[in-house]
Order: structure tokens, then C-alpha cells, then sequence
């Protein structure tokens, strides 16, 4: 890297996190009075939030593309969402599907994913609107930076509700997960900002559309999360919502569960069985819950889906109730920057105001909740993502009313920045690589005239790693991909297809190995 000044990446990260640093002390007072002004005015201040981390994950595209599905739950929430995009809930069963066995996706008695709607929803919208189905993965985190911003401001200073929405943008925005894979974690957080920001607003002088909100927020998780809808179900029993807006919220509800109930009819044909049961019956993933003997499959499984019920099995049998307590609280780093754990200890001094004991409450719900299920990721009580903000901002706001405590909180809010600065700048020097090298398999697939027949061939020694994950809509592919199941068996897929040119994929080759198949006799 040649300059003037000699600079090497790290010099330059060094430099502009002083320049950053520097910056937002001098601009402290200036900026102090304009974003006051801003965060009196809702509609500017969540558009703001919205757009910042979308543009922010944006300028990083020449460094870190858009994310490549990689794993079984990006692949199986990208068929949900196609299908949905067909306007249907389930996609009929394939004559072939033998050939097309994958993780996390069902085969008899439809072809379907057998996650819930919600985030399905959202990359349904962005491959309608954009055909990118990340498209909806982008909009649902910025959206959720804005909502995070409208449910603070009924819980603290409009003032400290935009801090909340810059730390959501920090947090959950452009380096995050939930922005960088297509199972998300968003849509549950709207959810969420829905809910709790409806709660206070209640009893005040519109509580009809609060109420109304509710029930949006209450519909979402449900069609997003089904057993946590059931925990964010029982943190709104704990704020003794009144009885009237209970029932507005219930009626705004019922259209999520009729098309709960629809997707069940559609996918498993029964009303009453989710996807998720039938596939535990089938296959023996998802696992069950941690008191509850682990599921055995009712059929045969690929290898792939072998290694998965081996690692599913092995979590499920491996830690107790109170040990998997523990490691989900050690994992709430990813709702906190490293600074804001010093705003937990302020916050605790609030728990004698009823509001905010409530609202620890209803966190500590979610965390005995989850360590009923042997895995976990953020994702899963991402419902609550804006009660840590909560947590955060009350924190700094109650050691703000101190002269001290208002330089200290100043300069926790500067540290933060300083963090998320530091890691936008690393990733914008590095280049994110492709181990695997699937996008550079699926361009020169794409680039190939006519349609194509991908078989895939795991060799012995193959380990966690998906390859099987076709559209809706197989039959009109461009690429169709299989799993090999032998010359003789092939054969049949081949003649099936047989305006397509095949291939051999071995993934387990280093790299993988792509080659033609010679035309059949």
C-alpha cells in the first residue's frame, strides 16, 4: 500500500480512529444541540435510522459482497422465501425428490421449508420488489434501527431514544449477523420494538392504535418465532396490559394465526402439525427441548442430514438446564458494546420504578426460556434486542443527572463509536474469502448456456457442509442441484432432465471439483 506518508492498514485504521475519536469530541456541544433537534422529530429521525446501517453495509460491498448462503438455514429460508414470492405456502412434492434431500427442508408431503413465515416474508419482499432476496434482509435491519428509536422514546428522552437507535444501528447493523445471513434475526426484533413500545403508550391518549400495534407485534413473533411468541405472550401479561386493549390486540392477531394454521395445511397436510414437527418425525431435527428425550428419525437420512442429527443429538444430550443458563448469559455480548456493560449497574439502581422492573423481568423471561432448548443464538430472543437498548440508555440517562456522571456517560457513547468505527474500518481493508468457493461454482454454472444438473458427491470423510438447495420452482431452474446416488440411479435424474447438462460436484475435493458429465448413450 503506497502513499506519502508510508502508512501501512493498520496506521491508517490507528489514524482514523483518532480522526473519529477527536471528531466526536470536539463536535460534542454542536452536535449535542442538533441532534436534540432531531430526535423531536420522529419521522426524519427514523428515516435517519433506517437508512444508516442499509448505506453503511452498502459501502462495504467492494470488500465484503453481498452475503453467499453457506449453510442449511440460509438455504432453506431462501426457498421459504421464493415460495412465497410464487404466492403459495408449500411447493407441490417433486416425482424425483429422492435426488433432492437437504437439511431443514421437507420433501413428502410437500416440497417446503419447514421454517416458520416471518423471515421468509421479508426475503419474499426483497426478491419481489428488488429480485434480491437480501434485499428484505437489509430493509427489516433498518427498519428495526428506526423502531428501536420510536419504542425508546416512549420509555426515556426523545434525546436518549436516538442514542438507542445509533447503538441499535451499531450493534445490529452492517457487522452483524442478523445483517450478513439470510435467517436473520430482524423481523423478530420488530417485533418486539412493536410490542414494547405499544405497552406504555397504552395509557396514553391514543390507545386504540397502541393496542393495534400490539397485536401486529404479537402476529409477527408469532409468525416468526412461534415458542417465543409464547414467552413475549407472558411478558405482556406482566405489564397488566388493560383488558379492552387485550382484546383489540387479539383480534389483530387471529389473521397470524389462521395463516399459521394455513401454512401447517399446506405443508404437512394437517392444520394442527407445524413443519418443524413433522420434520423432527422425519428426520429427527429439530431437536427437542432439553427435558424431553432426543427425536429419532422415520426415514433414511443422506449423509448430510446424518451429520446433522449426530450434532443436533450430541448438543441436546450434552449440558443441564442451569449449565445451558449460564452460557446463554455469557452470550449477551451481542446485545451490549463492550462499554455499555458499565450502564448495567446504574440501571439496576432503577429497578425500584415498577416500568423498569418489568422490563428486567421480562428479559430474564427469555433467558429461562431459551435454556429450555438445547441450542441458541442470538436470534432467538431477539424480541427483547430493544429492551437491552433499554437497559443501555437508562443506564447512561440515570448517570447523567451528575456533572461527573454526565462526562462519563458522554464518553462511554464515544467509546462505543470508537468501537464500531475500529471494526467498519477492519472489515472495510479486508476482503472476505470463499473457502469453499460456491461463488465462484455458481457463476460459472450461470454462465453456462441452457440449463444445467448439478449431482453432488460427498466424499467419506465430508463434514458439516450443505450443497443441496434448489428454488421453489425445480422444474424451471436454471441450475438444479442433486445428490449423486450412484451411475444406475443418476441415470433416471438425467433422463428425467434431459434438456439439461449435467455435472459432477465433489465439494470435498480441495477445491472443489466441477466437472462434466459425458452425454449419456
Amino acid at each position: 500500500m503506497k502513499n506519502a506518508l508510508g502508512f501501512g492498514p493498520i496506521d491508517f485504521i490507528e489514524f482514523g480512529l483518532a480522526a473519529v475519536l477527536v471528531a466526536a469530541i470536539l463536535a460534542h456541544a454542536r452536535g449535542a444541540a442538533f441532534a436534540r433537534r432531531l430526535a423531536e422529530r420522529p419521522i426524519p429521525c427514523m428515516i435517519l435510522l433506517a437508512s444508516v446501517p442499509i448505506v453503511l453495509r452498502l459501502v462495504l460491498v467492494a470488500h465484503h459482497p453481498l452475503p453467499i448462503p453457506r449453510v442449511a438455514d440460509d438455504f432453506s429460508y431462501l426457498l421459504l422465501g421464493d415460495t412465497l414470492a410464487h404466492f403459495r405456502l408449500a411447493n407441490p412434492m417433486h416425482p424425483m425428490h429422492r435426488f433432492f434431500e437437504g437439511v431443514f427442508v421437507l420433501q413428502d408431503p410437500s416440497w417446503s421449508s419447514y421454517y416458520p413465515l416471518g423471515q421468509g416474508l421479508a426475503l419474499a419482499l426483497g426478491e419481489l420488489v428488488f429480485r434480491l432476496p437480501w434485499a428484505g434482509v437489509a430493509l427489516s435491519v433498518g427498519l428495526l434501527c428506526a423502531l428501536c428509536y420510536w419504542m425508546l422514546k416512549a420509555w426515556a428522552d426523545p434525546m436518549w431514544a436516538l442514542a438507542g437507535g445509533l447503538l441499535a444501528a451499531a450493534e445490529f447493523g452492517p457487522l452483524s449477523t442478523w445483517m450478513n445471513t439470510y435467517w436473520g434475526g430482524a423481523v423478530s426484533g420488530i417485533a418486539g420494538c412493536l410490542v414494547f413500545g405499544a405497552i406504555p403508550r397504552l395509557r396514553g391518549p391514543r390507545p386504540a392504535r397502541s393496542a393495534i400495534l400490539l397485536g401486529l407485534g404479537l402476529g409477527l413473533q408469532l409468525l416468526t418465532r412461534p415458542y417465543e411468541f409464547l414467552l413475549l405472550g407472558l411478558a405482556v401479561l406482566l405489564f397488566f396490559v388493560p383488558v379492552r386493549s387485550l382484546v383489540i390486540a387479539g383480534m389483530v392477531l387471529l389473521p397470524a394465526f389462521g395463516l399459521t394454521l394455513l401454512q401447517n395445511k399446506r405443508v404437512t397436510g394437517n392444520w394442527t402439525t407445524l413443519p418443524a414437527e413433522l420434520s423432527r418425525y422425519q428426520y429427527g431435527v429439530p431437536t427437542t427441548f432439553g427435558f424431553e428425550p432426543a427425536p429419532v428419525p422415520h426415514r433414511p437420512l443422506t449423509v448430510e442430514q446424518q451429520i446433522d442429527y449426530d450434532a443436533q443429538t450430541a448438543v441436546h444430550n450434552r449440558a443441564g438446564y442451569w449449565r445451558r443458563l449460564g452460557e446463554r448469559i455469557t452470550l449477551s455480548g451481542f446485545f451490549f458494546l463492550p462499554p455499555l456493560y458499565l450502564a448495567v449497574p446504574p440501571f439496576l439502581l432503577l429497578l425500584r420504578e415498577p416500568r423498569f422492573l418489568k422490563a428486567a423481568l421480562t428479559i430474564a423471561i427469555f433467558w429461562l426460556g431459551a435454556a429450555l432448548y438445547p441450542y441458541f443464538y442470538p436470534h432467538y430472543i431477539a424480541a427483547v434486542a430493544c429492551l437491552f437498548l433499554l437497559v443501555s440508555i437508562k443506564g447512561l440517562a440515570w448517570m447523567s443527572r451528575f456533572r461527573i456522571g454526565r462526562a462519563a456517560a458522554s464518553l462511554i457513547l464515544i467509546l462505543c463509536l470508537a468501537d464500531f468505527a475500529f471494526r467498519y474500518a477492519t472489515a472495510a481493508i479486508q476482503t472476505e474469502g470463499d473457502p469453499e468457493h460456491r461463488a465462484a461454482i455458481q457463476k460459472r454454472l450461470e454462465g453456462e448456456p441452457g440449463k444445467q444438473l448439478v449431482f453432488v458427491r460427498y466424499w467419506p470423510q465430508h463434514g458439516a457442509s450443505e450443497w443441496i438447495h434448489n428454488a421453489a420452482d425445480i422444474d424451471r431452474a436454471k441450475i438444479v442441484w442433486a445428490i449423486s446416488l450412484g451411475t444406475e440411479e443418476d441415470a433416471k435424474l438425467r433422463q428425467y432432465y434431459a434438456d439439461r447438462k449435467a455435472w459432477l460436484l465433489e465439494p470435498d475435493a480441495h477445491p472443489p471439483r466441477l466437472t462434466v458429465l459425458p452425454p449419456q448413450q
